[in-house]
């Protein structure tokens, strides 16, 4: 295959599928937002700050220039923090190709962004920035696949979802190989509230996870209780944003993800639940807002933390009475003890907890 990649965010996950296409004999230019990052993968080949351990192959190179990296790409893969993703895409826009609209665009990001009445699936938030032509033709690829496996060569299953089918297929064609198993889907906003609301349960999760090593009450039983609900949640409001296949929440993209994100040891959203109960992490914060003015003080990036606003915003817009997703939310709103908060969701309220784990309907 003679295409030429660029991905714009060199993270874990955007450096990880930088190596696996490079890997196939594309070339891969990776945009890098800090300077530093980008020499070192001129010059050594390495990512030590976002991937440390990971050899990257000769056809991966590196910029910091947006316009450079996009020049003359037949595949635009965006890889940014929600939180910066529209400034990228504001970047991009200015380029000549992507005015023409030559390049396929795809997304990895996870999360959603604010809409002009509620939080809006990122593929949305980016097609209303794009020219129109793009309406309906990014494709969002999503799937249970921690970065620090894919780039080891673990075998891993994604999801390529875009409106055209066409274009789900030829960024799966793109993404697939000797380890990488890409499956097309035209369900994007299933998939991407898949994508999101995992980091959310995954938070209660990880603070549920810490709470056995300090309280009885709490055991494996009790976290698949939470992942199956906290599934059914994800459904519930996945339904209610207009998604088109039930099949995407029992898919790779519904609870395999949610699997691999709530038990994985390289599980962001995970990690900081349990340092929230074992290391008082909300300390420093006042509340939400804070912590997200404020998240490179955590050291890394759990997306759920951002997604938690979003998803209890969509809650209140949809009326939907969830119990996990507005837990999180108070929880790191700083509203209400996570200890006690998780002891009454699974005691005092277990009617209501269970109730929503047998009914996944829409309210």
């Amino acid at each position: 295959m003679a295409a030429k990649v660029a991905i714009f965010g060199a993270g874990a996950w955007g450096t990880a599928v930088a190596k696996t296409i490079a890997d196939k004999g594309i070339e891969v230019i990776l945009w890098a937002h800090e300077p530093l990052v980008s020499l070192e993968i001129r010059q050594n080949h390495t990512n030590r700050r976002y991937l440390p351990h990971a050899v990257l192959p000769a056809n991966v190179t590196a910029t910091s220039d947006v316009a450079e990296a996009a020049a003359g790409r037949e595949f635009l893969i965006l890889a940014t923090p929600s939180l910066y993703i529209l400034q990228t895409v504001k970047d991009l826009v200015g380029v000549p190709s992507v005015q023409e609209g030559l390049p396929l665009i795809g997304v990895l990001t996870k999360g959603f962004l604010a809409g002009p009445d509620r939080p809006i699936p990122i593929v949305e938030s980016i097609e209303n920035f794009l020219p129109g032509f793009y309406k309906g033709n990014v494709v969002y690829i999503s799937g249970p696949s921690h970065a620090e496996e894919v780039v080891t060569g673990k075998i891993t299953g994604l999801v390529s979802a875009c409106a055209n089918p066409r274009n789900s297929i030829k960024f799966r064609d793109l993404l697939n190989g000797r380890t990488l198993r890409v499956f097309a889907s035209m369900d994007v906003v299933g998939v991407q509230v898949c994508a999101a609301l995992k980091n959310v349960v995954a938070i209660a999760f990880g603070m549920m996870d810490a709470l056995k090593e300090k309280a009885n009450l709490f055991g494996d039983n009790t976290e698949s209780l939470l992942l199956a609900a906290g599934l059914n949640e994800i459904q519930i409001l996945g339904r209610s944003m207009g998604a088109t296949h039930l099949e995407t929440f029992t898919s790779i993209a519904g609870v395999g993800d949610l699997d691999v994100t709530c038990r994985s040891q390289f599980g962001r959203n995970r990690r900081f639940g349990r340092e929230i109960i074992l290391n008082n992490a909300l300390d420093p914060f006042t509340n939400l807002d804070d912590i997200i003015a404020n998240i490179g003080k955590i050291g890394y990036l759990p997306e759920g933390v951002v997604a938690a606003r979003h998803a209890w915003q969509l809650c209140q817009k949809y009326s939907l009475k969830l119990s996990i997703i507005p837990l999180v939310y108070r929880i790191l709103n700083k509203e209400i003890n996570p200890v006690m908060a998780l002891q009454h969701l699974l005691d005092d309220d277990v009617t209501e907890f269970t109730d929503e784990l047998v009914s996944p309907v829409v309210r």
